[in-house]
């Protein structure tokens, strides 16, 4: 048996449908194995597509354009632009020195992003993209899933 359960709740009535149909008998069944176990809920974050989005996105850019006269990685554009979008949304930047002396910005994570917080990223990423001639080649199949949600 996984040990763990990974449940969209979208409504009352569905919830408590979840609850008693998949929650509880995963509770039950692994109650029993003696061991002690943590329940969270949490909101949903980015979609599967989002994310699909986001790295494609990421890999265009880096097959296309280079930052500091050097080509990048789609890892080291994702630094990029995690880091630009939060100054252009005038959420915290922090650069901090490392263990060895190196600087670090402690950026924010992508996975952790809402929905509405990850459709701003890939919009500045896109429109970044857009003014710097990058073709949309590998997102394009994704790029739907920029819209904000309902």
């Amino acid at each position: 048996m996984s040990e763990r359960l990974s449940i969209t709740l979208l409504n009352r009535q569905q919830a408590w449908a979840a609850i008693k149909r998949d929650v509880f008998p995963f509770l039950a069944a692994v109650l029993q194995a003696d061991r002690r176990w943590l329940l969270t809920l949490e909101m949903e974050t980015r979609t599967h597509r989002q994310n699909r989005l986001l790295h494609a996105l990421f890999n265009d850019v880096a097959r296309q354009a280079q930052w500091m006269g050097a080509a990048r990685t789609p890892a080291q554009w994702k630094l990029i632009f995690v880091s630009g979008h939060a100054v252009a949304t005038k959420q915290a930047a922090e650069i901090v020195p490392g263990i060895e002396g190196e600087f670090l910005n402690l950026r924010e994570s992508t996975a952790r992003m809402g929905k509405a917080r990850m459709a701003s990223l890939l919009e500045y990423v896109m429109a970044w993209a857009a003014q710097n001639g990058i073709e949309l080649q590998e997102a394009k199949q994704w790029e739907e899933a920029a819209a904000p949600p309902e």
